[in-house]
């Protein structure tokens, strides 16, 4: 983190300031105004108490910075972070302290490696304080969302940061944003034990009871599909990824410091909890979101969309020919190849008989790495009928095609 210098100007009413500091916090809550209603977001509520704390140091509003400081650390005492600001401010009032965590010199070698991980949190913090998302704009993974997707979340590891969107009619609204940990060697799953957080596009498979978790997971835990279909593909390993908290003597955690998990603070884990719904709320973990208008998505959205209208009468028409060609040589179904699976197919284009089908709750997301895929969950209901099977599919880009290597139920 950039040296902080807080300076002692009178001993009756100091005053605390740092050029570089103060610019930085009054970047940060420039851009955190936003500028439209759709993207109104929220830290979590101890890690806004400490902004504001920060923002008094920078205006020189020292002595209200510490009563402010003194009330979080005992609403949150485990909150080692304010604890150091908190602790910096005090011994601001006796002498000179010119760094984050300024520790007398006898414990400085003892210390370090704690105030470093603790002076990463802050600087990442304050990065998520300045480099706040755009008004009105949403992650480009998040296409189109059904009605049944009623929350979303991304996940951007450059900023250590957790996004909770709101799906409303209007569109998505980005309600909150959390401080977050990920994995001690960073991203990319690959193996079991290597220590990595995945990156894709993933769902909330199960809210796991408390009570059945070690005090190690905190507040409660998140499973998510890690591995997704297309990890898969690609040969990765491992299990056991999921959202969840820490335990009760610690508030959070470094940046890097997880086994690969996503761990957030437990307020801020409860939150999500009560908020969000198993099965049907997506998961985008990226290395680095990019953040586009809802318009542009849906103008990059066009393309896919005329392949799986083409799918789609191609499923309505009877046609077993037309219909397979959509569908990668590749192509595996939880287990069966494309040989395998193709009765399975034909038998729900009997059971059409030429009817239309409708794909009723689309949902599209698209994730794109050395490689450009559409995760695209629909109910899948023909003419006639009221209901239908809920079905995943995962489509890769071939040249200009689009192809599906991926078809299943999922409810």
């Amino acid at each position: 983190m950039k040296t902080l210098i807080l300076a002692l100007i009178a001993a009756t009413a100091f005053t605390l300031t740092s050029s570089a500091y103060a610019t930085d916090v009054k970047k940060g809550k420039a851009k955190a105004a936003p500028a439209s209603p759709k993207s109104v977001a929220e830290p979590g509520p101890a890690e806004a108490r400490l902004i504001e704390v920060y923002q008094l140091i920078s205006k020189a509003h020292g002595r209200e910075a510490l009563l402010k400081a003194e009330q979080l650390v005992r609403d949150y005492p485990h909150f080692q972070l304010a604890q150091l600001v908190y602790g910096d401010l005090l011994a601001s009032r006796m002498r000179p302290v010119r760094t984050l965590g300024d520790v007398p010199e006898p414990l400085i070698k003892a210390a370090t490696p704690a105030l470093n991980e603790l002076r990463e949190e802050s600087q990442v913090r304050l990065k998520a304080l300045r480099e706040r998302p755009p008004p009105g704009l949403i992650p480009s993974q998040f296409l189109t969302l059904s009605p049944r997707n009623k929350h979303a979340i991304a996940v951007d590891a450059s900023r250590s940061r957790l996004y909770l969107f709101e799906n409303r009619p209007t569109g998505l609204a980005l309600v909150a944003d959390y401080y977050i940990s990920i994995g001690k060697s960073g991203l990319e799953k690959n193996i079991e034990g290597d220590l990595r957080t995945p990156l894709g596009v993933y769902f909330i498979t199960s809210n796991l009871d408390p009570k059945s978790l070690r005090d190690f997971y905190g507040s409660g835990a998140l499973p998510i599909n890690y591995p997704n279909v297309l990890d898969s593909k690609r040969g990765k390993t491992g299990r056991g990824i999921w959202l969840h908290g820490t335990p009760s003597d610690q508030f959070s955690r470094p940046p890097l410091a997880t086994d690969g998990c996503v761990v957030l603070a437990n307020p801020d884990l409860a939150q999500i909890i009560r908020t969000i719904e198993i099965r049907t709320t997506p998961v985008v973990i990226s290395q680095r979101l990019q953040w586009i208008t809802p318009k542009a998505a849906h103008s990059d959205n066009k393309p896919f969309e005329d392949a799986l209208t083409a799918w789609q009468s191609a499923k309505s028409s009877g046609n077993m020919d037309r219909l397979l060609n959509f569908y990668t040589p590749d192509f595996n179904s939880y287990g069966k190849t494309l040989t395998e699976w193709t009765p399975a197919l034909r038998s729900e284009m009997d059971k059409v008989r030429g009817r239309a089908i409708q794909l009723k709750d689309l949902s599209l997301l698209r994730w794109t790495d050395s490689a450009d895929t559409m995760v695209v969950t629909f109910g899948e209901v023909t003419d006639g009928t009221r209901t239908g099977p809920t079905k995943r599919q995962y489509w890769i880009r071939q040249g200009s095609q689009w192809k599906i290597f991926f078809e299943g139920v999922i409810g």
